[in-house]
């Protein structure tokens, strides 16, 4: 028999929560796993049978590198699959983002994939939260961060990513307010709604909450 999948851990155990049966039904580099459960409703009532495909993903993060010297932020394209499939364009504009190695801590994680993805070297990490990506479908949980950088002129500089993982990744400097900018969809201009990914625009939302206090700060 072969041992079960390290990701796909069991269910934990949780008021109202019956665990009918729990299967691997894949055990690739992400495994999938279907869960037949029932829980108890909101009215006290015992609700009925329910079946779902759990994809396990883990724990991720993804950063947001900040000049404060110059308000200006890196971003990266890249292709997506997944986005071509949903209708998106497939070059999409996103953070530095990448997954946890196992017992690896976040912030030393941000500092690789900023690495990797950028070739910049953060000093300093300001933490923006943790969220859980897609809630009906996947665990994956994403820590997000705001780092400090020294950056290059804008414009597109360099091409990076690991050659092992055939990753294709095109650097992007850009003033901040043009980032933030990206945000909204409100204009036919050119930039609104140019941030089409749900991490990167969570990571935008948070600097802006943050920027002031960090110019201040990092600078200082």
């Amino acid at each position: 028999m072969n041992a079960r999948h390290p990701k796909a851990k069991p269910i934990p155990p949780h008021v109202g929560l019956t665990v009918l049966s729990d299967e691997v039904v894949w055990d690739g580099r992400f495994p999938v796993q279907r869960i037949r459960f029932r829980r108890r409703r909101f009215d006290g009532t015992e609700g009925g049978v329910q079946t779902w495909e759990l994809w396990r993903r883990g724990f991720a993060v993804a950063v947001l590198p900040f000049d404060p010297w110059t308000d200006r932020v890196a971003l990266i394209e890249q292709f997506r699959l997944p986005a071509l499939a949903a209708g998106f364009d497939p070059v999409m504009l996103e953070c530095p983002a990448g997954l946890l190695e196992e017992g690896e801590d976040p912030v030393e994680a941000a500092r690789r994939e900023v690495l990797e993805e950028t070739g910049l070297a953060p000093d300093l990490f300001a933490p923006i939260g943790r969220y859980i990506l897609n809630q009906g479908g996947s665990d994956e949980t994403i820590s997000l961060f705001v780092a400090r950088v020294r950056l290059p002129e804008p414009g597109i500089l360099g091409h990076h990513g690991l050659q092992s993982e055939h990753e294709d990744i095109r650097l992007r400097v850009v003033p901040a307010t043009e980032a933030l900018a990206m945000l909204d969809d409100t204009s036919d201009d050119r930039m609104a709604n140019r941030m089409a990914n749900a991490t990167g625009a969570l990571c935008l939302a948070g600097f802006a909450r943050r920027r002031a206090a960090l110019l201040q700060e990092w600078t200082g």
